[in-house]
Formats: C-alpha cells, structure tokens, sequence
C-alpha cells in the first residue's frame, strides 16, 4: 500500500520520533541513519534530505524531546491552583515513578554530550528551562505565604539533582530502589525544602 504523502513538517516530526525511539533502543553511539529509514520503511537519502548527518538528526531528536518535556512541565505548573499543589504535581510526574517518560533517552543523552557539544548545548537548554520553572512557582508560593523557602533557585537545583540522581540509579540498576522507597524520599526532600509536613503534600491536603 502506498504511503501517505507527509508535509515537511509532518515528515520531520515523524522522523524524529523514530529516531528517538531508536536512541532508547540502540543508544546514540550505536543509532544509525539506517536504523531510522528501516523502522519507518524509507530511504536513507529521505532521512539526510531533512536531518544532513547523524550528528544533526541525533540533536534535533533530542531537542524535540526536550521540547515536549518542557510543554508538559508548563501544562502542570500553569494549572490554576496553589504553588504547592503544581509543585508536588510536576515533581512526582518528572521523578522515576511517575509517568514522564523517556529516562533511558535522557541518560543516553547527558553520556553523549560529555562529547557532542550541539547534543551539550541541548542537555543544558532543558536543564535551565526546568530549574528556571521550578524557581519561578517556588518564589510565587512563598510570596502567597503557602511556604518558607530562602533559596527557590538551590531548592530547584537540588530537587532536579535528586530527581536524575534517582532516576540513573533506577533506570541503570534494576531494583536498586524501590518505586515507594524513591517515592518517599522525593516527597521528603520537597517537604523538607519547602518546610512543610510530609502529610501536607498529600492530594487532600496539597490545595
């Protein structure tokens, strides 16, 4: 059967979802153009007519992720509700237990970009939008007096350092911790730097 005839657009984005899911699979030393053209079924000069190296493709597939990453963040912490309510919210999404997806591309990721700067420059753009956002409600629920916090900018540091600290321990060694264990200590550290009680970040009492 002939296949459908994609805008530009829609090609690229095609493309990059494909290669992202060969990223995860495959990791991005091992990814090949061909990898990319065989799961959808196209040439190799189809995938180097929109993406001209691996290089460029394997940035643009990163940066598409981040992209989505970030939208999602956004979407929670926009919510018309407490700081403290989109915090937790955005927190246990991000964290290893909760439903973000994509971990294993992420570490795949920061292990490249100790040698790929355009892959370098990504990695850091997501991180500084991610703790810029974070800072941004912090500030906001400690200026609604909802919590005491002196230091929304290394509170933000800190939870993402938790938050991918966590998630390359239970992404990279199975069982290491369990998902309630992780659970638990990421509900302690929030509670802990937003000097709130642990009970207060339940979903009853997180309004």
């Amino acid at each position: 059967m002939a296949r459908v005839r994609l805008s530009v657009a829609e090609r690229r984005e095609e493309l990059l979802r494909a290669a992202i899911e060969q990223i995860e699979a495959r990791g991005v030393a091992a990814v090949r153009i061909a990898d990319v053209a065989s799961a959808l079924g196209v040439s190799n000069a189809l995938v180097l007519y929109h993406f001209s190296t691996k290089e460029k493709l394997v940035a643009a597939a990163f940066t598409h992720a981040a992209e989505g990453d970030l939208a999602r963040l956004r979407k929670l912490l926009g919510r018309r509700t407490t700081a403290l309510r989109r915090l937790r919210s955005a927190v246990r999404w991000y964290a290893p237990t909760g439903t973000a997806k994509g971990w294993r591309l992420w570490i795949e990721g920061w292990a490249a970009a100790l040698r790929e700067p355009a892959l370098r420059e990504v990695a850091r753009g997501l991180d500084r939008q991610w703790k810029a956002a974070i800072t941004e409600v912090l500030a906001e629920g400690v200026a609604a007096g909802e919590f005491r916090c002196a230091d929304p900018a290394g509170t933000a540091l800190r939870l993402t350092a938790l938050l991918d600290g966590l998630a390359v321990q239970m992404t990279a060694y199975e069982g290491a911790v369990s998902r309630a264990r992780a659970q638990q200590w990421v509900d302690e550290a929030l509670a802990r730097e937003l000097n709130v009680h642990p009970a207060q970040l339940t979903p009853a009492n997180a309004h």
